[in-house]
């Protein structure tokens, strides 16, 4: 199974429009961003069009458009992020009812379920402890 990048480019596209800002141009096209992430416009339209539905970017139309962060850099945590772009919990049930006769298939959902919950909890504890501004001083300290 391959893994889900759309957290990863979402965090990517705010925090290139948090480098963006703090170099004093306010907002940037898909394709700058697109870019920077170095991927089809389009995908990131579709992610930015995630973030402006969790508040988390505005969009201009027209002459000058562009995207731009609506909130500081410091008040956009990354579990945010995460809620904006991903749909789904990180773990899954079986799509079918296990066996009730059997000892594990009757036992197996309850059991899983707590052990999921807790480590989807620790995720969600673990992004919120950094913002997208975190993740810019990190990023720059690497170039």
């Amino acid at each position: 199974m391959a893994a889900n990048s759309r957290l990863t480019i979402a965090v990517h596209a705010l925090a290139w429009l948090a480098l963006a800002r703090r170099q004093g141009r306010e907002q940037l096209t898909s394709d700058q961003v697109a870019a920077s992430v170095n991927t089809n416009p389009v995908i990131i339209r579709r992610s930015l069009g995630d973030l402006r539905r969790a508040g988390l970017v505005s969009v201009r139309h027209g002459p000058g458009a562009g995207w731009s962060l609506a909130r500081p850099p410091e008040e956009i945590s990354l579990a945010e992020v995460y809620d904006a772009v991903e749909g789904d919990p990180v773990f899954g049930m079986h799509h079918t009812e296990p066996n009730l006769e059997c000892p594990v298939g009757k036992g197996i959902r309850p059991a899983l379920g707590s052990i999921y919950s807790g480590a989807q909890q620790a995720l969600r504890r673990e992004l919120g402890r950094t913002s997208i501004a975190d993740v810019l001083r990190q990023t720059l300290q690497v170039s």
